[in-house]
């Protein structure tokens, strides 16, 4: 072959690395020779889904031999009437992944700038380098976004600003009233997209923490996306969805893949929305969880990021990867943030109860044995 192949990548493709997720338990434990192995490194709700959801996919008769409702119109009613919106300001996603690059494609091209800050999540720099725009990357300010500077990095080449509320991976977050200035300060053709993953988490455990689809109203260039990924346990199914002023939905619907997702995570994920029980459940595990990881930092002597979220992002004040290679070795699964400019830092998700317990002791084994 005489021809490089990599040489017919679109713009921004060719540079870009190929995204890597955290290690599973299994492979870990595989690689290692170890009886068991936990996982806490991708932000997954480890109680998992609502028994009610698990029922209905094992005692549910599906005719997967046809398309899924392409455009999902039941789990559309269920999140209007859950959200008090109409069912025509909903997108759905392959998750919030999904949506967030729908915000991308449908009105960013490659003469536009799109704005993100340092540190926050990945998705945004691979969307806009995917298409080609130029990226405005924006330094934190005690790693949190910097809302001045984004506001004065704003020109008439600005399409898109993208806000993880709260922050992965640090768990920060923006509280309403500083939100709501901001979007006040955006001019109307820029669309600012609100990444609320995190949202059930962070409304728990942070009283001023925003409901931006509340700001609606007032901002049509806002876009608010949601996940069943985190705190409703459907990471494996992929289920996601922007809420919107319907112009800017019916954009991001026109370039949506018209099965995007599937027969089993429609249903899924409108039972889930019903099972608030368990949700809460979920929320209230996650609390106690960041008690606990949190004074056992202050035990350990460890300083870490105020987070959120349902992980914490934690500081060794070295090159992280040889903790991160010692924790392995104990069966314990963790994630190094490297990628995001904080080598000297590992996140942590929060577990059950015994998870938690088995990732703090592990962590004071390594440390000790590393003096």
């Amino acid at each position: 072959m005489t021809i490089n192949l990599t040489d017919l990548a679109t713009p921004g493709i060719a540079s870009l690395p190929v995204y890597k997720p955290g290690k599973s338990a299994d492979e870990v434990r595989d690689e290692l020779g170890l009886d068991r192995a936990i996982k806490l490194a991708s932000n997954e709700n480890s109680l998992g889904p609502s028994p009610q959801v698990l029922d209905a996919l094992a005692g549910g008769s599906f005719d997967l031999f046809r398309y899924p409702d392409g455009s999902g119109a039941s789990l559309k009613r269920a999140l209007a009437d859950f959200h008090g919106i109409n069912p025509d300001q909903i997108t759905l996603g392959n998750g919030s992944n999904d949506v967030l690059e729908l915000a991308a494609r449908s009105i960013v091209t490659r003469d536009h700038e799109v704005i993100y800050s340092e540190n926050a999540f990945i998705v945004y720099h691979l969307a806009t380098h995917s298409i080609g725009a130029t990226p405005v990357v924006i330094p934190t300010r005690d790693h949190r976004h910097d809302l001045a500077a984004i506001l004065d990095a704003v020109t008439g080449r600005t399409r898109l600003i993208f806000l993880d509320n709260p922050g992965n991976p640090t768990g920060n977050w923006i509280d309403g009233d500083r939100l709501r200035s901001f979007l006040a300060s955006v001019p109307e053709d820029v669309i600012v997209v609100v990444d609320e993953a995190y949202y059930e988490y962070a409304a728990s455990l942070c009283a001023d923490y925003p409901n931006s689809i509340e700001f609606l109203p007032d901002f049509p260039n806002l876009v608010t996306t949601r996940t069943f990924s985190k705190a409703y346990g459907l990471a494996g199914l992929r289920v996601g969805y922007a809420v919107s002023h319907p112009d800017l939905a019916d954009l991001m619907n026109r370039v949506r893949q018209p099965f995007n997702v599937n027969t089993l995570a429609l249903l899924a994920a409108e039972i889930a929305l019903k099972d608030q029980e368990h949700l809460r459940r979920c929320v209230a595990m996650n609390d106690e969880g960041m008690l606990a990881l949190t004074a056992a930092f202050a035990e350990l002597g460890l300083e870490w990021f105020e987070s959120i979220s349902n992980f914490v992002s934690f500081d060794l004040g070295q090159p992280a990867d040889d903790v991160y290679q010692a924790l392995l070795r104990e069966g314990v699964v963790v994630r190094p943030i490297a990628e995001y400019g904080l080598p000297d830092h590992l996140r942590v998700t929060i577990g059950q109860e015994h998870e938690n317990a088995e990732f703090i002791k592990a962590l004071g084994k390594v440390l000790m044995n590393a003096v």
